[in-house]
């Protein structure tokens, strides 16, 4: 597959929801991705908000579940929705759900046998961008980014690592302080090595500990999560921000599991915010 292939076009609240499989420098496999073109991109080129998904999901899940295409529609917000990891029979797959396949924790792997494959940041943060913004009616250099537990984890630091290239970053449910978690923990030995300082890079806590240039953050936790305990610490993530003097926007709602119930309940205002901050 040299160029390109369209898998999918489904209309949806006036724009059009397409799937999109290509091949990929940086995940050297083929990768295939979701994109929402509201009615606005008829006219002109528009923004986009990114979506990074959790574990076990691929692009289907946000796309079929939380319902934010209409939301979308109304903003005038294309959205653009990845794979959570490479795929395919030649990609290393771990038998665990929270490792290798719709587990690619948004990292470069350094390590055997996952560095040939496992480049999700490299692939959403730069070779995703510059192939939307030349297939696609999107206003270039105009993103805002969001994710849900392993794809929140996601956002945060992509944001964080590249300041400038995102208007603003918001979560549901993120895995805040990987380097604190088993999922984390798990996935960081795997892809970069027992070495924690090689973590990190990678760990949104550790960045705001270490000086990252902070941008307009949100987050969504429902208090009834099942992983909240064990594995997400935003209060870890909340305290680095106040050390530092940083505003984050954290949200605790009441009742809320992991779900995505949870993000169909909420993703409309997250969407109305980050396009407040696309258009500042």
């Amino acid at each position: 597959m040299s160029t390109p292939e369209r898998l999918e076009r489904i209309r949806e609240h006036e724009g059009w929801l397409e799937r999109w499989r290509h091949d990929s420098q940086s995940c050297a496999c083929p990768m295939t991705f979701s994109i929402y073109l509201p009615p606005q991109a008829e006219a002109g080129p528009v923004p986009a908000v990114y979506w990074l998904s959790g574990l076990t999901c691929s692009d289907d899940n946000f796309r079929v579940k939380a319902g934010a295409q209409r939301y979308a529609a109304e903003l005038g917000l294309a959205l653009l929705i990845p794979d959570t990891s490479p795929r395919g029979d030649e990609v290393p797959d771990d038998p665990g759900y929270d490792l290798g396949q719709a587990a690619g924790f948004y990292v470069e792997a350094i390590r055997a046998p996952w560095a040939t494959h496992y480049h999700m940041h490299d692939y959403v943060a730069f070779e995703l961008p510059l192939l939307a913004e030349t297939l696609f009616p999107l206003q270039p250099g105009r993103r805002a980014i969001c994710g849900h537990s392993m794809g929140g984890h996601g956002a945060l630091v992509l944001a964080l690592r590249h300041p400038g290239r995102y208007s603003s970053v918001s979560a549901f449910a993120p895995i805040c302080h990987p380097s604190a978690s088993p999922w984390g923990e798990k996935a960081f030995t795997a892809y970069l090595g027992a070495d924690r300082r090689m973590w990190r890079p990678w760990d949104a806590t550790s960045l705001i500990e270490d000086g990252a240039t902070p941008l307009p953050m949100r987050i969504e936790q429902g208090t009834a999560d099942e992983f909240l305990g064990e594995q997400l610490h935003p209060d870890d993530l909340a305290a680095a921000c106040a050390a530092r003097g940083i505003p984050l926007d954290l949200r605790l709602r009441p009742g809320y599991d992991h779900s995505y119930h949870f993000i169909a309940s909420f993703i409309g205002e997250h969407l109305a915010w980050h396009a407040g901050h696309l258009q500042g």
